[in-house]
């Protein structure tokens, strides 16, 4: 639904609505919450800025800096594990700012993902994950791609 600005905007606009209060900043990770991470902040008329990997460390790169205390609401597209929305609320609190809270459009834990603060997200479901070494694809040696992963999955086999 990203692909369609339209549909972008309604998706940000109805996150914003839950954090009205005191954001100065909203923060993605790349790639995936660049997106809707902008939309959110045009919503809030805040400030947008990214983390990205460097050396396999999420980090603020491209000038971005935060104050000491600045508010932050880091926002993704999908939450799985909340390994990269946790990545980027240390990032930031590194590098001094307050984090108020996590978005998503879609949470995949079941609500269970614990990102350090409290999140909200416009739909949750039950989709679990699997290792490969329980996955039924990759025992008949199919190549698996989990969307939004940094790498492919397959089978040993």
């Amino acid at each position: 639904m990203l692909q369609h600005p339209v549909e972008a905007a309604a998706f940000g606009h109805a996150l914003a609505q839950q954090f009205r209060e005191n954001v100065e900043t909203v923060a993605s990770p790349a790639i995936g919450g660049l997106i809707i991470g902008y939309e959110v902040a045009r919503h809030l008329d805040a400030r947008f800025i990214w983390t990205e990997r460097e050396n396999n460390v999420m980090t603020l790169r491209r000038g971005f800096t935060v104050s000491p205390g600045e508010r932050v609401l880091v926002v993704e597209d999908v939450i799985t594990t909340g390994g990269s929305t946790r990545e980027t609320i240390d990032a930031l609190e590194q590098a001094g700012a307050h984090v108020l809270g996590a978005a998503s459009i879609i949470d995949r834990s079941s609500g269970q993902a614990d990102v350090g603060v409290q999140r909200y997200a416009l739909a949750t479901l039950d989709a679990p994950s699997v290792i490969p070494e329980n996955c039924p694809l990759c025992a008949q040696g199919l190549l698996v791609t989990k969307p939004g992963s940094r790498k492919k999955v397959t089978s040993d086999k």
